[in-house]
């Protein structure tokens, strides 16, 4: 029912990213997104896959995505700060909340490149990006989205597409606190940066290969 096998293989490179996302830079304007022709068919989601910067660069490229920001989701603590998130004290995930239009992709079809574009069995960790920030995780607005996820990590476990268990968590969303400014947009802003090049950029060169369909003109 779920084709993940031949995309899973190409991104197992992602288990030898080099480097933890962390270093401000220089902000810049953001590029603009899709217009937002009709509110009643959009749908928002809340994913975390490890550091930000790659989520969002990811969806960002995605056909139907209309805006994407980084934040904070997960946690106890109110209006938590980047450096609050990576000492691991507020519970909270680096996470992208995702809006998208129904009538050019659905929920499951966002999930097929979240699951393609990080490793869900890993706990608390992408690659060199370690710690309880940096889990993978689904926090569903509606109850249709939980149903969605849970059903596609049961395919995917039972087809056994990943070597080992997923772990993700798919848990309800409660709060999003969205990231400080030089977070946002933050590839596009910044591709020459280290982090950008040596884990970002190779991301982004096999979502081009394995997602061809799904990325926007």
């Amino acid at each position: 029912m779920y084709h993940f096998r031949k995309f899973v293989a190409v991104f197992v490179f992602l288990l030898l990213c080099i480097s933890a996302c962390g270093q401000k830079t220089a902000e810049k304007p953001q590029k603009k997104t899709e217009n937002m022709t009709n509110s009643a068919n959009l749908e928002t989601t809340t994913l975390g896959a490890g550091c930000f910067w790659c989520v969002e660069a990811v969806f960002q490229r995605i056909e139907g995505v209309v805006k994407v920001e980084s934040g904070y989701s997960g946690g106890h603590k109110e209006n938590p700060t980047y450096k609050e998130v990576c000492s691991e004290t507020t519970g909270h995930a680096e996470v992208c909340q995702i809006t998208f239009d129904k009538n050019k992709i659905s929920f499951q079809e966002i999930l097929e490149v979240f699951f393609g574009t990080h490793d869900p069995t890993t706990l608390n960790r992408q690659g060199n990006d370690v710690g309880t920030q940096y889990r993978s995780a689904i926090f569903y607005h509606t109850p249709e989205q939980k149903a969605i996820a849970e059903k596609v990590i049961a395919t995917l476990n039972a087809e056994k597409v990943f070597a080992k268990p997923i772990v993700t968590e798919v848990v309800p969303f409660k709060k999003f606190y969205k990231a400080e400014d030089y977070h946002q947009n933050y590839y596009n802003n910044n591709s020459g940066q280290g982090y950008c090049v040596f884990v970002i950029k190779p991301k982004l060169e096999k979502l081009k290969k394995v997602f061809k369909e799904k990325l926007k003109n």
